[in-house]
């Protein structure tokens, strides 16, 4: 895939939706012998910029979940390009980290709850729709997590390994 590269990333920065089969047809032209597994394999890898690795949904929220105090400063870096590839990922990004924020029991955290629940609402992130709506089918006990000292943690524990 080496001698496509540069065409194959011009390409792509062009047309960011091209389909896989027009760009195979295209380096084909150009001389292409490989298998269309093979480029779908390097797209998807994220091969195609260079050295730079593709950066999976799971281990991009894996980073927007992780406190920022406990990531390394190549983590930071994809977080601070994670949050500003879109307007939506810089919302989710402050989402998070406002809901992490209270995440520790105090008396404050009910009206702080009702707070994110109405951020989170005017965000319009289908996902955060689908949180929120959640958290409103039992608010009870979300607030009283938020705000209680107590929790049954060890019950839920000996369930998980239970089931």
């Amino acid at each position: 895939m080496d001698p496509y590269r540069d065409y194959l990333r011009k390409r792509r920065a062009e047309e960011p939706g091209v389909p896989v089969r027009h760009l195979l047809r295209e380096i084909r032209e150009r001389g292409y012998q490989g298998s269309s597994n093979l480029l779908v394999r390097y797209i998807n890898q994220g091969l195609r910029d260079g050295s730079q690795p593709h950066l999976s949904p799971r281990r991009a929220a894996r980073l927007l979940l992780t406190r920022p105090g406990h990531l390394v400063a190549g983590q930071q870096e994809t977080v601070s390009r994670v949050q500003a590839a879109c307007p939506e990922m810089t919302a989710l990004a402050s989402l998070i980290r406002d809901f992490a924020g209270f995440l520790t029991a105090e008396p404050g955290n009910a009206t702080r709850l009702q707070e994110q629940i109405t951020s989170a609402r005017a965000a319009d992130l289908p996902h955060a729709h689908a949180f929120t709506r959640g958290l409103d089918l039992d608010i009870q006990a979300a607030t009283a997590a938020l705000t209680l000292p107590f929790h049954n943690g060890r019950t839920e524990g000996v369930n998980t390994r239970t089931r």
